[in-house]
């Protein structure tokens, strides 16, 4: 049976998201992610709370940056996590959104040596061990938590582009592809399984989570009208060659990033097309949602998270999911919650 995550982003009053996080547990969703990202609500704060209000769902950073956090933080932060939930902690981390870290001057370089280490540094400071390193990206000259850690934290890997793609593979206990279109999802598996050879491991010792953009609602233009600002925000981030498969060109998608930058929401919003929509978002009734969540299972995919804006009405759209959509890929027992 296919696992399903769920994003939730944490712009809203923090008592809606926890609301919404206990609304996903008891529906049947087995992860819970949230997003990072410094113009919204902290993440850790957010996760904090919905860890008191729930049992069993698994949550984490969905994800963070090794940019604008350093990984050792992140480490200590889901340590911390992990000792309030013991076993129910995930990271996880990617290269960042190039728009919003356009916001704040920062660039994304060496993206590659840039993961790798902070992988390694979570993923040392998460088991209690002390980290020495001196690489391209990062130096730690000892680093070591003061409290004991129980168990240890999957670490799940963002990732889009070829290289980014293997090495999430090779060194990520999951990789998170961020993409919604069958034919993307499927040039992903390629490179993941590069790097699963790489790593000599099989497939069944890596999560493959296709991290969506999901809108669904009774109606496909309530849905559509949903998902834009989040399509707006993928493509002004979508690496050249993503773009390019789509026919979306370079020229369109700065555009629309400097737009979203400028705070020009109209301007930015207004250059979204339905071409943009069908590449980058699950979007429609739940008949048409169960197509293409099909389409991606018969891929490959273990976990299809339902992200970003997930519909008109949050609440409406978790228990539309639940009823019209879990059915096709679930058990009852599995989706159905005390």
């Amino acid at each position: 049976m296919t696992d399903f995550g769920i994003e939730f982003v944490p712009r809203d009053l923090y008592w809606k998201t926890t609301f919404y996080a206990i609304q996903a547990e008891k529906t049947g969703f087995n992860t819970l992610w949230i997003t990072d990202h410094f113009n919204n609500r902290n993440v850790y704060v957010s996760l904090a709370i919905v860890s008191a209000y729930t049992d069993k769902i698994k949550f984490g950073p969905g994800v963070t940056n090794p940019y604008l956090i350093h990984p050792i933080v992140t480490g200590q932060a889901i340590s911390t996590l992990n000792e309030i939930a013991p076993g129910r902690v995930v990271c996880g981390i990617g290269a960042g959104d190039r728009t919003t870290l356009q916001l704040v001057n920062v660039k994304p370089t060496r993206p590659l040596s840039t993961i790798r280490e902070a992988v390694e540094i979570i993923r040392g400071i998460s088991s209690g061990r002390k980290v020495k390193m001196e690489g391209r990206a990062f130096t730690v000259l000892g680093g070591k938590l003061n409290f004991k850690v129980e168990s240890k934290v999957p670490i799940f890997i963002g990732a889009q582009g070829p290289k980014m793609l293997a090495l999430a593979a090779e060194i990520g206990d999951g990789v998170l592809i961020n993409a919604s279109h069958p034919e993307d999802v499927a040039r992903a598996m390629e490179f993941i399984k590069n790097g699963i050879i790489k790593a000599g491991k099989t497939k069944e010792d890596l999560t493959i989570a296709t991290y969506t953009s999901l809108s669904v609602a009774n109606k496909a233009e309530k849905a559509k009208k949903a998902a834009i600002p989040v399509v707006a925000y993928i493509v002004a981030g979508c690496p050249e060659s993503i773009l390019s498969k789509h026919g979306i060109s370079m020229e369109t998608a700065t555009a629309i990033r400097h737009a979203i930058v400028q705070g020009r929401w109209k301007e930015a919003f207004s250059n979204i097309t339905e071409e943009m929509i069908g590449a980058f978002s699950i979007c429609g009734t739940p008949e048409t949602v169960v197509e293409k969540i099909s389409r991606l299972v018969s891929i490959g995919t273990t976990q299809i998270v339902v992200g970003s804006p997930i519909g008109p009405d949050i609440r409406k759209s978790i228990n539309m999911i639940a009823a019209e959509v879990f059915p096709h890929f679930k058990t009852k027992e599995e989706f159905v919650g005390d």
